[in-house]
């Protein structure tokens, strides 16, 4: 059971109300240090409902930057390379593991029956 004694009451009256308003951020005092951190990748949007915010989102995320997958697509593994084949991959930049990535898939799609590929033989 939960208890009823919390380090912050919530305000009850007028004046208690006054003070939170004084207290919060706004005309009369700037946000802090720590404030302006935990806002620092905020997104505002006004109106447009979800389409907008996930648009607004989408852009503010940077170049090879993800965002929240429902469910693990591509499994962690260490695998070492030649550094040829590295050197190769890495000179495009940015995205290198993506390419990687793709070049494998075109790879297995080109050399494996469908039998093999659909049973996950390796």
């Amino acid at each position: 059971m939960k208890s009823d004694d919390s380090s912050k009451k919530f305000p009850t009256n007028a004046q208690q109300w006054e003070a939170v308003i004084a207290k919060a951020p706004g005309i009369d005092r700037p946000l802090t240090a720590e404030e302006v951190a935990k806002w620092d990748g905020a997104v505002l949007v006004k109106g447009g409902g979800f389409q907008a915010a996930r648009a607004a989102v989408a852009a503010k995320r940077k170049l090879g930057r993800r965002g929240v997958q429902r469910s693990p697509v591509k499994q962690l593994v260490s695998v070492r390379y030649s550094p040829e084949v590295l050197a190769y991959f890495k000179s495009d930049g940015a995205g290198w593991q993506t390419r990687m990535d793709e070049a494998l898939k075109q790879w297995v799609l080109a050399h494996a029956s469908k039998s093999e590929y659909s049973h996950g033989n390796t």
